[in-house]
This record gives C-alpha cells, structure tokens and sequence, in this order.
C-alpha cells in the first residue's frame, strides 16, 4: 500500500536511440496519469543517488523547442505581415495568443471545475453543522457528508493539478517561443538596430523580460478567475447573510483605487529598475570581457564602485518597492476582516433580531478563507500585468528593430567578374554619415586583390559592404558565389578545435589535412592534449592570438567557398608563419590560389604578388590598379612603399621564402620548435592542460545550513528575530480571531432575549475587531522588517559576490564562460532580490498555519491526534522522498541556464560571420538545442512538483476527513461551534499543507542562487591589493629590474614555465623580448604583473621584492600596451582616463601624438564622442591607438609593449614607433616582439627558449655571435646591416 502511495520502485525505461530516456506518461493508465505515479521512479532514483541529467525523463514532442519555437515564429511573420510593414501596430501578444490559444483554453476550462469544487466545500460544510444541531435518527448522513467531503477534496486537487501542470508548461512554452525569437532576431539586427541595444540588454531579454512573461502566464488565469470567486462568494455569502454582504462588497470596490494607485507606482519601479539592470549587467559584461586590463591596470576598485553605484540605484527601488508592498500586505490582510466586520456590522443594524449561528459563522468563515485567496492573487496579478507589459514593450521594440536588408547586395549575379561596385556608396546607419563612396571597380574572378590604407581609411568596411552588412545608399554591389570571411578579431566557438575548422560541413579527412598543413596548425596540433578532440575555451581563451587567426582562415578554407574576405590575417601571427600562409594558402601558389581572395593586409610586401590594389582613403577607393601600375603612376603609392622598406617587414616576407622553400630550413626550425617546446616548455601546453571550459558544476546532496545562516546574517539578526515575532503574534491573533467567533456563536446559541444578545454582540463585534486591527499591525510590521533586512541581503551578497570575483586570478577567467559569470549576476541576484526572502517568509507563515490548524482540530477532537500520527509519518516520508529529487533537478535546471546565456553571447560576438557564411539556421538549431536541454530540466521539476503536490494534498483531505468523521462520531459531546472551528480548519489545511512543503523544497532549490554566489568565497584568491608593506610614494623612481633565480609555474601540478631566470636591466634601458611560440615570452611579463606567481626566486624592482607589496602597489606603477585593444562603452574621455585622474589637455596631447588628434576633431563631440560596447564603432587599429594614449597618460618608469601596433598601417605604424621612442625616452621599456625587425633598435635583446634564458646582451653582438638569435635571424634574412644602420 506504502509503494502504492509513494510510488513503485519499479525503474524499467525505455531508452530513445540517442541513449535518453523516453516518456513513459504517454503509455501511463488513467489513474497513473492523474496521480503522477509514472513518475515514481525517477523520485525513488533521486532518493537513492542524485540525479543527473541522463536521468530525466524527455519532453513529449508537442512540448519540446523543435515543435513551439516554428510555430510561433510562422504566427509573428503572419502578423508582421498582417500588419504591412515591422511597426507598432504589430503584436506580440496577439501572435503569442494565435500560438497558444487552445492550450490557454484547455487551462481555463480546467480552472472553472476546480473553482466550482472549492465552493462546494463550505457547502457541505454547512450541512455538516447543521447535521450536528439537529442529530437527526440516520447517523448514516454525517457518515456520507464526511464521505463526500472526502470526494470532493480530492476531486478539486486532481483538476488542480491538472490545471497546474498545463498551465505552467504553456508558460513555459511561451517563454521558449520568445527566446527562439529573440535569438533569431539578434542574427538577423541591422547595424543601426544592434547599436541601441548592448550585449546586457539582450541578455536581459532573454533571461528576465522572457521570464516575466512566463511568471505573467502562470497567473494569468486569476485575471477572470479571481472576479469570478469573488462573485461566486458573494453570491454564497448572500445566501448566509442576505443583503448585507453588500457591506462587503463596497468594501472591496473601494479597495481598487488603491490597488490601481499601487500598480501604477509598480509599473513605474519596474521601468526604473530593468533600467538600473541593464546598465549594471552591461558594465558586468564589460568588465568580465576586459578582466585582464582591469587587472593589469589595477582598475578594479574604480569600476567596482561604478557597478556599486548602480546598484545601490537598484537597491533604492527595490526598498521603494518592498514598501509598497508592504502597504500592499496591510491592504490585503485587513481587506477579509474590513469585509467580516462590514458585512456582521450591517446584518447585525438591519434587524436586531439577526444572531449569528455557528453555520452562518463558519459557512461564512469558509467563505471569507475562499475568499482571501484572489483578494491576494488580483493585485498581484494586476501588477504582474502592469510589469509584463513593460516587459512586452521592450521586446515588441527589439522585435520591430531593422534587420540587414538582403537587398543591399545583389547575390544571383553570374557575370564575369566576382564582385563588382557601380557608383556605391554605403553607411552604417541609414541616419548616419556615408562610410564608403563612390565606389566602382571589379574584382576579376580567381584573382588576389589586396586592400591597403591607413588606419580608419574603410578598409573593413568595404568588406562589410561586400558582406552585405551596410547600407546601400547609392549605386549596387554585386557578388557571386559562396563567401568565407576572417574577421580582424578572430571569433572562437567554444567547442572542439576539429569542430572550429568544420563549422557544421562533414569531415573530410583528406581536404582536411591539407586545410591544417596550409594554415601551419599541424605542430599546434602536436601540442594540444588531446589533438583537434581539445576543447577551446570561450573566446579561444586557451589559444594564442595567433592560433585563434589560423583556426579561422582554416574554418574558411575548410569551407571551399569562392569568394574568401580577409581582413588583415597576417597581423597576428609570426613573420615565419606569415610567410607559411601566405605561400601556402592565399598567394599565386596557395591553396586557394583559384579563388577569388580580398586580403586586407598592413604588410605591403605582398603586394607585388597580387593581382589587384585597392588604395583605400577616407571612404574612397583613391587608387586601383596592379603593383607595377601604382607604383609607376602614383607617387604617393611609391612613397609608401619607400617608406616601409626602410627596415621593416620588406625583407622579413620577401626573403623568407628561403626559409620555407629549403627543406632542411623548415626541418630544422620544426625540430627546434618541438625541442625547445614539447620537451622543456611548458608556457603554451600550460595553456592548453588548463581545464578546457569549466562545465557549470552541479551541487549534490542537502543544502548546506550554513548557506541559510549566510543568508540570515546578510538578511541581519535582528530584522530575522522581528519576522518571527510579528509572522508568531499575526498567526495567534488569526487563530484569536476564529476561535472568538467560534465562542461567540456558541454563546449566542442559548441567547433568547435580544438586549442580552445586542450587549453580547456589541462586546464581541468590538473585540473582533480589535484582533483584526493588532492583527494588521503586525502584517504591516512583518512586511516592513522583512522589506529592510532583503535590502540588506541582497546589497550584501551582490557585493561580496563581486568582491570575490574581481579578487580571482585572471586562470579562472580564462577557463570560466561568462555565461556562467551572468548567470550569477541576473538570475541568482534576481531570487536573492525577489524570490529567496518570499519563499522564507512564506515558509514560516505556512509552517505557524499547519501548527495552528493541528492545534485547533486537537483542542476540538483531541481524538485526532490519533490520525495525526500516522499522516504525520507519511507526510515526513513523502517530503524525505520528494526533496532529494526536487533539489536535484532543480540544480540542473539553474545549471541548464547557462548555456543557453553563454550560446547567445557568443552568438552575439560572431554574428557577422555567422551570417557570411549563411549558417544562421544551423546555429538557430543550436539554439533550440541548448533551450531543449533547460526545457527537460523545467518539465521534470513541474511534474515532480505535481507528484508532491497530489500526495500531500490527499493527506489534507484525509486530515479533513478525520476531522468531519470525529466530529459525527463525537455527537452530542461536541458543539456545533466546535464542529464548525474543527472543519474549518481541515479544509484549509490542503493547500497549506502542500503549500508548506513546496516552500521547503522552494527554500533548497532557490537556496542554490546563494550557494552559487557564495562559492566564489571558497575559491583560492590571487594576492592582497594591498598589503601592509607598502612602497614609497615615488617607487620606482629608476625603473631597474632584476630577475633572480626566477622561477614560475601556471599550476601546482605542472611543471615549470619559467626556469632559473636570472638578468638585470638599468634604469631606463629598452629590452627586446625574442624567442619562438610559447618560449615564456608572456609568461615573463604575467609574472612582473605578479598575474602568474614564482615558485622560487625574486623579482626586484629599484630594491624592492615585488613578492612583498600589494598587487595595486605594484601593478599602479607599471605600464603595459597589451596586443588586444580593449575599450569600454562610455566617452573617449572615459576611456582615456578612467579614473579622471588629467586635464582635457593632457588628454588632447595624448591624442595629438598617438597622431588621433585629426580623427577625434573631425568628431561632433570630440573627446564626448560615445565609445559603444567594445568599441565596435571604430576600427581595430584606432582602438589600439586609443589604448596607446592610454599608456602615455599613465606615468610609470616601467612599460611593456606587447605587439601593440600589430593591427596599425606602416606609416602610422613607424609614426608611432617614434613617439614611443620619444615619450617613453626615460622609462625602462620591454619590448615583446612577433617581428624581430621591432627589437633591432633595443638596447639589449633576452632571448627565450623553453622557459629559460638563453642569450643576453646587444643585438649586434648576439648576432656576431652566431648563437640563437643568430640563427632566427638568419632564418629571417633580415639584412643586417640595414638595421645596423637604424
């Protein structure tokens, strides 16, 4: 009988040919259907061990992501186009209502039946009195009445439930909908659309605006039902008490001005804080974006206080909030006794002769308990109404946003040529200036054309516009077959390294290996733990900025397209690698030698091998012709080309061919590389031993009391104690107030003469009302202190939360997605907001309820203890049971959320390559994926929710039927008053009860969003930021640095990256930096910034143990210009000078010799100009000049330059060159080079090799020495004498 109850241990399943379990609820008999007892096995599972995902039943086919989302999407395209055009005539909600309308009826027709059984209850109930004052001869009639309320009960929570589970998945679903609709839309925003909204912003589309529509759903039935059981009531109550239930009801009218009053200033909150939301969630995503800089420039503090600051605005409409909430609890607790004590008042001034009997008192009672109910769900639901339709505003907005016009090029061209302008010009936003004009010219089919120019010319642009991503203002563009495109920036996926390169195209091993040798990946590939089966963190984070470029032109190549847009490939990677591609895969003799090739290159020595130039300046295509035709008729073109041969990249692309031609060269190089590389280094196999990206971790077994405490010392001590003691005082004074009446219709049952009842009644009607009174003191009292101690909480954990993860080393950035980063932040700050503190408090106001009840019926039948018992022991058993599996699921649900942030995000970040490639239904797919996987973890939580729901609701209505069963077996030893004040208790005590425990498993579930914030407390935290030593102002006033048997590891398990270092440098001496891939060339600059620790030995800055002092001591003081440009959203000004530390002149200086000046003048305004997210609105190489004017205004005797010219133009590039040379004359300057040409000029050369030092000294002098750096010259053929004569 018990496995009946509880569920058979039975755990036969059948498994789907994907290896996961189907869902046995279709093949499920009628009465397991109804109870849920299908789903016995899966809670006895979680019982037994905790649940993992494979353990979970699948959605039914009409549930699941693949079948909602295309059918939403085909009703929102017909109500576009019902409405003409994308404008503000269309409706979400009527495309959302065309979509769900028959499951939205389903529920409602559902939610009738159950209304109509909860009004029978008090029905029976009174007949159940009345039986009890007349004891008629048939005793049989109290046993049938008892049987029938047994019925009836447990009929109303089968359609309940029933009605719960359908509701909440067509909530759900629409939410699904939404989401598969957003992340379509975002692949498909036009650039003028994308810049009104930041990454946080959609992220908050996604996870919140989607999330209040489901919450909205979910209600949304109470927006008929609960007018309709106000009705129902009245229409009973009037029955009982005749025309003086319209007291009652005037009461009720006048309480909607009030709640109208409330939803207003609701709506109006809710706008504030979504606002104060997006902002925070926007700068979050920033700051986890450029962590490293951050760090490296000490900033955390200053942008620590700028998210506090924005969420301290939070905090205030929170508190605002919470104390229109509490006005909202005084409304409604007073609103049932205002309602009594109106409608007894006025039956009592309408006839003296109206006495109150037990069953109009209790049948009342009944009445007035229905009744509380939609009192308290109508304004809740209002203003959930009121903060969806914000919600729906928002998205409405997003959904109306232009798209990129498919028409901007002409992509069924079959002419001669591949791409072809006629007088084009083209703009970003159709409100903007022009970009690119008047361009006209063809690009041969089969042909390498190179695109050169100077920084900010157009150059990325005009691939843009052959992409089709801007706007066509004039003329056309056409274009002919399949395009592959490299971005500047290398887009990474977070998958595996073979699943980068195919890119959703079937594996072909032989075009795939000659893609990996053409692309110089095979020794990379030698490297990687697990070869191309290595997973590659988020952003390629366990790569080199060079591997991430090559990975992309594989991903190109791989793809065998016939257009290839390249912008600027070369810039990332090594003079012998660059030869490597350029030879092996884009030039004449390459690869893609027959397809047509646009590179945008800074490297001008590949000129002559190309068939075509573009000479790109401010927008306009100024030159076009061959290398021989440019350089015989244009001078400035000849200039150009003189300019960069003087010492640069000239010899270093042109002349290596030898290298890469004579096979011992390559042989040798080869053998070094894995020799000083596979053996003894560790640097880049650090990297990529690193955990690939961490999997959200799912806890296991009880939540911890401590995690609770955590929240109640962040909640405060004393607002805890004042809850308790108001939630205690307002529950006695409830049970106070029934247990009056029950006495009072005692009384007045012996009552004949009517001036005794008036002075009874008075005296009575007087002390009622005083218990409502304190009663509503003390709800508004609990409201309040409840209200100021969430405040407390949530400012608390939300800045502990960020305290910890600013203090994490920068390796966990690197192997931790960000959407699991926001994930914390939005959605386990919003139940710490909103949920966490409801759940407790509802909790306690539950578990007082039941306590109360048992006491009640005890006192009225203490015969009933002997049913408590047993149902006690299964109550127990059932929650032991329930709450294992409950928790569990609920852990992966939160878990299964992750990715669905982390997939848009990255998304987001490649969606212009996304779409070159024409693969945005296979990630929309991807997405319906990720979306599927949150969607079973939901389904399994919603039915286990029913499972419980079911059982503990039969044990209310066995408790109920106990309760009525004593009562007609006590007989004339028990009053109808009694009677009355018994069974109106049980009834009460079903959805209670249930109630009581589902927050029990709410408080688990949700308590997980606390153990997620707090796990960052545990994890082990970089160094102080300041420290009790502390060096002098001043410091380094010389700038001399010394290496002293320096060791470093990245982790304890691995060996040494850095060995036995050990050089001095002067004050103000320039280094170079030299030495193959992953010799420890960075590793040696992380461990100045102190962001990989030694193991051994010193680092000694002007006397100083760098080990000894705080890392802002020390990372304030030294300077860096890092090789990947990182800007905020914000000014120039801000992002120059964050800490608002110089003048605008200072500022104008900056720029002026970062030669920026021109461009920022030419801006309407000027150092205001508006930055957006990342700096997406200006080029790659006016971002990298940007945070070279950074550097200049940050005074610092110490500065590392690490390639921070990669992406810039030659000229501008040796410009700026000069000015470092200038600026810096007096700063100690380490220079880390990719192009050996950059170092010749240094006072002395470090060259690495597998983590140790392995020359020193002049260049000149290394190179007479015919030693290591010898040879990588040698291998370079820079000529020596040209550079001896810089």
């Amino acid at each position: 009988m018990l496995k009946a109850f509880i569920g058979s241990n039975v755990a036969y399943e059948r498994i789907s040919s994907n290896g996961k379990k189907d869902n046995p609820e279709k093949n499920a008999s009628l009465l397991s259907r109804l109870t849920y007892s299908w789903y016995s096995r899966i809670i006895t599972l979680g019982y037994k061990k905790p649940l993992e995902r494979e353990d979970l039943f699948e959605l039914n086919d009409n549930d699941s992501s693949y079948t909602v989302i295309p059918i939403f999407e085909k009703n929102w395209r017909n109500e576009v186009a019902r409405q003409g055009t994308v404008s503000k005539n269309v409706s979400l909600l009527r495309a959302l209502w065309n979509t769900f309308k028959y499951s939205l009826i389903q529920v409602a027709f559902m939610k009738v039946i159950a209304d109509i059984l909860a009004f029978s209850s008090p029905q029976i109930l009174k007949r159940m009195i009345a039986f009890t004052e007349e004891r008629p001869d048939e005793g049989w009639t109290g046993y049938a009445l008892a049987l029938l309320l047994l019925v009836v009960t447990v009929s109303q929570t089968l359609i309940l439930q029933l009605y719960q589970r359908f509701n909440m998945l067509a909530a759900v679903k629409m939410k699904t909908s939404v989401i598969g609709l957003i992340y379509r839309k975002a692949l498909q925003l036009a650039y003028s659309s994308r810049k009104k909204f930041t990454t946080g912003e959609l992220v908050n589309l996604m996870s919140s605006d989607a999330q209040q529509l489901m919450d909205l759903t979910v209600n949304l039935n109470l927006l008929w039902s609960a007018p309709f059981q106000i009705l129902m009531a009245v229409v009973f109550l009037w029955q009982e008490l005749g025309a003086s239930v319209l007291a009652g009801v005037g009461v009720l009218i006048l309480v909607i001005p009030i709640n109208a009053f409330i939803a207003s200033r609701v709506k109006q909150l809710k706008k504030s804080h979504l606002k104060s939301k997006d902002q925070r969630i926007k700068l979050l995503n920033e700051i986890l974006h450029g962590i490293k800089i951050l760090k490296l420039y000490a900033w955390e503090p200053s942008y620590q206080r700028k998210v506090a600051d924005i969420r301290e605005s939070e905090m205030d409409v929170l508190k605002s909030s919470g104390y229109l909430t509490t006005f909202s609890m005084l409304t409604l607790t007073c609103i049932p006794f205002l309602v009594s004590m109106a409608t007894f008042g006025v039956y009592f001034l309408l006839d003296d002769a109206n006495v109150l009997t037990a069953s109009k008192v209790f049948t009342t009672i009944s009445l007035f308990n229905i009744l509380r109910l939609p009192l308290f769900d109508l304004p809740t639901v209002i203003s959930s109404v009121v903060q969806t339709r914000v919600s729906l505003g928002r998205l409405e907005n997003f959904f109306c946003g232009e798209e990129i016009n498919t028409e901007n090029i002409e992509t069924k061209y079959s002419g001669s040529h591949a791409v072809g302008f006629s007088g084009a010009s083209f703009q970003w936003d159709k409100t903007g200036p022009s970009i690119l004009k008047d361009l006209d010219f063809k690009i041969p089919e089969g042909s390498l054309v190179a695109v050169v120019g100077q920084v900010g010319s157009g150059k990325s642009s005009l691939l843009s516009a052959i992409l089709g991503e801007m706007n066509t203002l004039e003329g056309k563009v056409q274009r002919k077959g399949a395009v592959a495109y490299v971005s500047q920036q290398a887009w990474i996926q977070n998958a595996l390294f073979q699943e980068n390169i195919l890119f959703g195209l079937a594996f072909n091993k032989q075009h795939y290996e000659r893609v990996l040798e053409a692309c110089a990946l095979l020794p990379d590939l030698e490297l990687l733990p697990n070869g191309d089966q290595t997973e590659i963190g988020e952003r390629g984070v366990n790569l080199s900025g060079g591997q991430k470029q090559r990975v992309s032109l594989a991903r190109a190549v791989y793809s065998n397209a016939d257009i290839y847009l390249l912008d600027d490939p070369l810039s990332a990677v090594d003079v012998h690698v660059g030869k490597h591609l350029f030879d092996k895969l884009i030039g004449p003799k390459g690869l893609i030698k027959n397809k047509t090739r646009v590179l945008v290159t800074h490297s001008l020595t590949v000129l002559p091998q190309t068939d075509l130039i573009i000479v790109m300046e401010e927008g306009r295509a100024a030159h076009i012709g061959t290398y021989q035709e440019l350089m015989s008729k244009r001078q400035n073109f000849a200039d150009m080309i003189q300019t960069f041969n003087k010492g640069t990249e000239n010899e270093q692309l042109s002349d290596t061919a030898g290298v890469f031609r004579d096979p011992k060269a390559l042989q040798r190089t080869k053998s070094q590389h894995e020799d000083g590389f596979i053996k003894k280094d560790r640097t880049l196999t650090e990297m990529s031993k690193m955990p690939s990206m961490k999997k959200e971790k799912v806890a296991t077994g009880n939540m911890r009391m401590s995690i609770v405490m955590k929240y109640l010392y962040a909640f405060g001590w004393s607002w805890v104690w004042f809850t308790v003691i108001a939630y205690i005082g307002q529950n006695a004074l409830a049970v106070g107030q029934n247990v009056w009446l029950s006495r009072w219709a005692t009384e007045a049952k012996g009552i004949r003469e009517t001036s005794e009842w008036t002075e009874l009644r008075n005296n009575r009607l007087g002390i009622y009302g005083l218990l409502g009174f304190v009663q509503g003191i003390l709800v508004c009292y609990g409201a309040y202190v409840v209200t100021r101690g969430t405040i407390c909480a949530s400012r608390l954990l939300h800045n502990q939360m960020l305290d910890n993860v600013l203090h994490l080393p920068l390796q966990f950035f690197e192997t931790t997605p960000m959407g699991q980063l926001l994930n914390r932040f939005t959605k386990d700050v919003y139940v710490i907001d909103e949920r966490f503190h409801y759940y407790l408090r509802t909790w306690l106001n539950c578990m007082l309820d039941v306590l109360g009840t048992i006491i009640v019926i005890v006192y009225a039948t203490p015969i009933f203890i002997l049913a408590v018992v047993p149902l006690g022991f299964l109550y127990l058993l059932i929650q032991r049971y329930y709450i294992s599996s409950s928790r569990q699921i609920r852990r992966l649900d939160g878990a299964s959320r992750s990715p669905v942030i982390s997939h848009f995000g990255e998304t987001l970040m490649g969606a212009p390559t996304i779409r070159a490639y024409g693969h945005q239904e296979r990630f929309i797919n991807q997405n319906k994926d990720v979306v599927n996987e949150n969607l079973v973890c939901y389904y399994n939580n919603v039915i286990s929710n029913r499972w419980l729901a079911v059982r503990l609701e039969f044990l209310g209505s066995l408790m109920i039927f106990f309760a009525a069963l004593f009562a007609v077996q006590a007989g004339d030893k028990m009053n109808s008053g009694i009677v009355g004040l018994s069974i109106t208790y049980a009834l009460n005590i079903t959805q209670t009860l249930n109630f009581w425990v589902r927050k029990a498993c709410e408080i688990e579930t949700n308590g997980v969003a606390i153990e997620r914030i707090c796990e960052y407390e545990e994890m082990q935290k970089e160094a102080p930021w300041i420290m009790g030593k502390r060096p002098p102002v001043r410091w380094p006033d010389q700038g001399i640095i010394e290496f002293v048997n320096y060791k470093a590891r990245y982790r304890e398990d691995h060996d040494l990256a850095l060995q036995d270092i050990t050089f001095r440098l002067h004050a103000t001496e320039k280094l170079g930096i030299v030495g193959r891939t992953g010799a420890g060339k960075s590793t040696l600059t992380n461990c100045l910034f102190r962001t990989v620790e030694g193991t051994g030995g010193k680092i000694i800055i002007d006397g100083i143990d760098i080990a000894t002092i705080g890392l802002h001591d020390l990372r304030s003081k030294l300077n860096i210009i890092p090789q990947d440009p990182v800007l905020f959203s914000g000014t120039l000004q801000m992002n120059l000078d964050p800490l608002e530390q110089h003048s605008d002149a200072e500022l104008w200086e900056a720029l002026e010799l970062c030669h920026l000046k021109p461009f920022v003048m030419s801006l309407p305004k000027r150092l205001y100009h508006d930055i957006s997210e990342g700096g997406e609105n200006l080029s790659v190489g006016q971002r990298q000049l940007i945070c070279l004017a950074r550097a200049l205004l940050r005074k610092a005797k110490i500065l590392v330059l690490d390639e921070a010219t990669a992406s810039i133009d030659m000229e501008t590039d040796n410009l700026v060159q000069a000015t470092i040379r200038k600026a810096f004359s007096d700063c100690t300057v380490l220079t880390i080079a990719h192009r050996l040409h950059s170092v010749l000029d240094s006072e002395r050369v470090l060259v690495l090799d597998a983590g140790r030092v392995v020359e020193f000294g002049e260049p000149q002098r290394l190179i007479e020495k015919k030693g290591y750096f010898s040879r990588m010259i040698s291998e370079a053929k820079i000529l020596q004498s040209g550079h001896a004569e810089n």
